[in-house]
């Protein structure tokens, strides 16, 4: 038996990359997994190779950030499985890379309401369901910039700290219906995410490319990057009955790199 067998959860994000392989860490642990993302074609490829490796999953497309989308994200995923216990917010677009006199309006709103406003808005409409299955758990994939901040990444740092506040206070609010809060801060995560951000810090910077994607390997003390395989089993374990009594935290997964 999985870890999560006979949950029923949410990620939201699950087009790509982490969240595209904690879907199908969650599905191979027993969940079935709604997953939802803003690109048709993605999201229902990975519910496509969720169902392939044995597991259930529906796709549903919308954007995180929108709350119509969010109401339908959860609606069809407790008409498609009859309830909804499990919620990992994991949808984000990290922003610019730019220097705060450059940084306008535009990007601080946008990358507010991608990294922050959706995960409030997913938590809003899911905890009744989770509150109604008789508890569960929340994840929020936050980031070490979150914490220890990211030059030139002002939005994205406001962002990631918003989820970790949010943490900390639902955590206390959900504690009476049984469910658990945390949050999740890697630091660099091997994809095309981290090679996005490698390039716009080289070039914020005027330094070479490999130089830039040396400091970030090198500045963890395990002289690595993460993995995605790596955040999810975390998010697996955050999600399990053997995590029961771990509520109102921020783990960093970060190589060893202090995220506070």
């Amino acid at each position: 038996m999985g870890q999560l067998e006979g949950k029923v959860a949410l990620i939201t994000g699950a087009s790509k990359g982490i969240g595209r392989v904690m879907s199908r860490m969650f599905a191979r642990e027993g969940a079935a997994v709604i997953c939802a993302a803003r690109t048709q074609g993605l999201v229902e490829e990975t519910a496509a190779l969720v169902q392939a490796d044995g597991g259930r999953a529906i796709a549903v497309t919308g954007d995180a950030a929108a709350e119509d989308d969010v109401r339908r994200m959860v609606e069809s995923g407790v008409r498609a499985f009859g309830t909804l216990d499990t919620l990992v917010n994991n949808a984000g677009d990290g922003g610019p890379t730019k220097p705060v006199q450059a940084y306008t309006t535009e990007d601080w709103f946008y990358t507010l309401n991608s990294c922050l406003t959706s995960s409030y808005l997913c938590i809003r409409f899911a905890a009744p369901e989770i509150i109604k299955a008789g508890g569960g758990s929340i994840v929020s994939i936050s980031s070490a910039a979150g914490r220890r901040g990211l030059a030139y990444r002002i939005g994205y740092c406001a962002a990631k700290a918003g989820q970790v506040g949010m943490t900390y206070g639902m955590a206390l609010e959900l504690a009476p219906h049984n469910i658990t809060v945390n949050a999740i801060a890697p630091g660099a995560v091997a994809g095309d995410r981290i090679d996005r951000v490698i390039a716009g810090q080289a070039e914020v910077r005027g330094v070479a490319l490999e130089k830039m994607r040396q400091v970030f390997v090198e500045s963890a003390p395990l002289k690595r990057m993460s993995t995605a395989e790596d955040i999810a089993a975390l998010a697996v374990y955050l999600c399990s009955a053997a995590a029961r009594n771990i509520s109102g935290q921020c783990i960093a997964v970060t190589a060893g790199e202090p995220a506070v």
